[in-house]
Order: structure tokens, then sequence, then C-alpha cells
């Protein structure tokens, strides 16, 4: 079944990482975070959220439909003083016209049947100006094959319908430009690269990660049984360890008139 990111045994999931250094010059790339006022929809247990407020943020609000998410990202940041949670939908958050210089939404978009509306929401928070940055995986960065350093690619050779899966729920790109001109933002600019998702000492921590399908939603489609035999399947084909484990993302940005 598909994950249910209301339920109190999975408010943890999205929480305990730290972006990679890769993810930060990425976003410098695109835009300066020094002293913006910052939307983080979809945050759920707030990594990106703390990220942006590291980076120097003026203000950062996350925002998520779970509140068991956000009651463990308040928990987890209860120390930065830039950075607030609030519940609200990726379509409707509820948070004034205007309010921020940047919208981000990292793995996002592929949750949203209707993305011109998410994207319309996002335009209507943006101040003139403003940047908005799309952080997802299209069906070709799905489709990679699985490797040491990208064990994801290995949940597919094993269990081909998780493939399709994801084939029909990820965006592409001429989804995201026709949404955006839909909510009047410029043409986006595209841009592909590998993020280091975390690094383990050795197998064993991979596993125990896997097992409780931290941060993977796709791993709830798997019973019991099956995510069992898949971390069986990859231990020969990714080794003992040390593991670098890396995704490959497609990142839009478009920008407020």
């Amino acid at each position: 079944m598909s994950i249910d990111f209301h339920a109190d045994a999975n408010r943890a999931t999205y929480t305990g990482r730290e972006p990679d250094p890769d993810w930060t010059a990425m976003i410098r790339a695109i835009v300066d975070p020094m002293a913006k006022r910052v939307v983080d929809i979809g945050c759920g247990g707030g990594i990106y959220s703390a990220q942006w407020a590291a980076l120097g943020a003026a203000l950062v609000t996350g925002v998520d439909f779970s509140e068991a998410m956000l009651s463990a990202a308040r928990e987890a940041n209860a120390s930065v003083a830039t950075l607030a949670f609030a519940k609200g939908d990726a379509l409707a958050t509820g948070l004034p016209d205007a309010c921020a210089d940047v919208v981000f939404e990292r793995a996002l978009i592929h949750h949203i049947a209707d993305l011109a509306a998410c994207f319309r929401e996002a335009r209507r928070l943006l101040a003139t100006g403003g940047s908005f940055i799309v952080q997802d995986r299209t069906a070709e960065d799905c489709a990679l094959p699985g490797a040491p350093d990208h064990p994801r690619g290995y949940f597919f050779e094993r269990f081909p319908r998780l493939l399709d899966i994801e084939l029909r729920r990820r965006p592409s790109g001429k989804a995201v430009i026709a949404a955006c001109a839909s909510a009047s933002l410029a043409l986006p600019t595209a841009r592909s690269f590998w993020e280091t998702r975390r690094v383990y000492a050795s197998f064993a921590e991979l596993a125990a990660d896997l097992a409780a399908r931290t941060g993977r939603s796709i791993l709830h489609e798997l019973s019991d049984d099956e995510l069992a035999e898949l971390i069986a399947f990859m231990r020969p084909r990714v080794g003992e360890g040390p593991i670098v484990e890396k995704d490959h993302w497609t990142v839009w940005s478009t920008a407020a008139a």
C-alpha cells in the first residue's frame, strides 16, 4: 500500500538527515539564499527547510499537509529562530500573497494530480522577481540502472512493478513547462544533478534504513517479506560498504515577473 503521510509511525521518516554540499552548490547556482524569505512546500520533516535557514535565509516557512510530520519537524528544529512550520495544502497553503522571495518544492510534484493549480499557488506566494524552484525525479531519472552508488535502481530491477508506479506518477519536462505557463511563470530552466543522499559505513546500516523505509515512499508499496527479499537481492550488488548513496534529480527554476 502507499505511504500514509499522516501516520505517527511515519512522522520521522523525513528527518535526521543533512543535505549534501552538492545540493547547496546547486541552489546557490540558482539563487542567493541570504536574507531571502523562503517557503518550502511539502517540507515533510523539515530537512531542507532547515538547510535554507542555515544558508542565511531571513525567514523560512515549511508547509506540509501532515501534522504528524510537522510535529517532528518542529521538534528537530526548535532552536532555529528563523524557521517556522505551518499546516497547509500545496494547492492552498493559507499563506499571504507575495510573502516569499523563493518558493521551493522538493519531491512534491509527483504526489500532485493538478500541477497547474500547484504552480498557481506558488506564483501567488512569490513577490515580484521571486524564484520558484522545483526538484523532483522524472521518469528518466527513475529508470537509471542500479549501481553500488545508486542502490535505488535495484528497487526496480527486482520489482519492476515499482518502476511502473514511478513512471505513472513522475512529471515530465513538458508537464512542468505547461504548468509554469498556466501560472504565468517564465519558461523554466532545467538542470540535472546527482545528490548524495547519505553515506553508510556498512551494508548493515543501509539495510536498516531500507527496512524502516526511511524517506522512501516507494518502498511502502512492498510487503515486509518483499522488502526483506529486496534487501537480500541488493547486498551482493551493493557490497559491504562503505556505501555512498546518490540519487539523480531534475531541478526546474523560474521567476515571477
